[in-house]
């Protein structure tokens, strides 16, 4: 009865400790002049829907890009900038939403959003963010659909 016991235990920790890996995902968005779509300094996904504990890849699809966060949950380290043409992940821990940009390309409306378990309680604080150009029409319009 005791090594029963301790059978069902060892197997609910293990559960517990690594079910939560199992589901971690890493999402990749490539930094791009041109999608398909026709639009130019673009990220190849404009809102990225994650989980806490979820990985963001960027990749450089192009030169001159990099991923600078602007906006970001209250309680949230601040986010280093990525360097150019550089790879670079970042691991969401916060519930909330991240407004981030391509540091050259910001005002010609290269701009995105992670959205971190569906927590849109910080929008109002993404809304007034200060973006420049077409950033300022593209993130309303960003916002307008989560």
């Amino acid at each position: 009865m005791k090594n029963l016991l301790i059978l069902v235990i060892t197997v609910n920790l293990f559960l517990v400790v690594f079910t939560g890996f199992a589901y971690s995902k890493d999402v990749q968005v490539d930094m791009l002049n041109k999608r398909a779509d026709g639009q130019k300094m673009v990220y190849s996904q404009d809102i990225i829907n994650v989980k806490a504990g979820d990985t963001v890849t960027w990749l450089p699809a192009t030169k001159g890009h990099n991923v600078e966060f602007i906006s970001i949950p209250k309680g949230v380290k601040k986010i280093k900038k990525s360097k150019f043409n550089k790879k670079v992940s970042y691991k969401f821990e916060t519930p909330g939403i991240y407004l981030y940009q391509c540091t050259p390309h910001k005002a010609m409306g290269m701009i995105g959003l992670v959205v971190v378990d569906g927590d849109v309680s910080n929008k109002d604080k993404i809304a007034k963010a200060k973006v420049l150009g077409k950033s300022k029409k593209k993130l309303k319009k960003l916002l307008g659909e989560i």
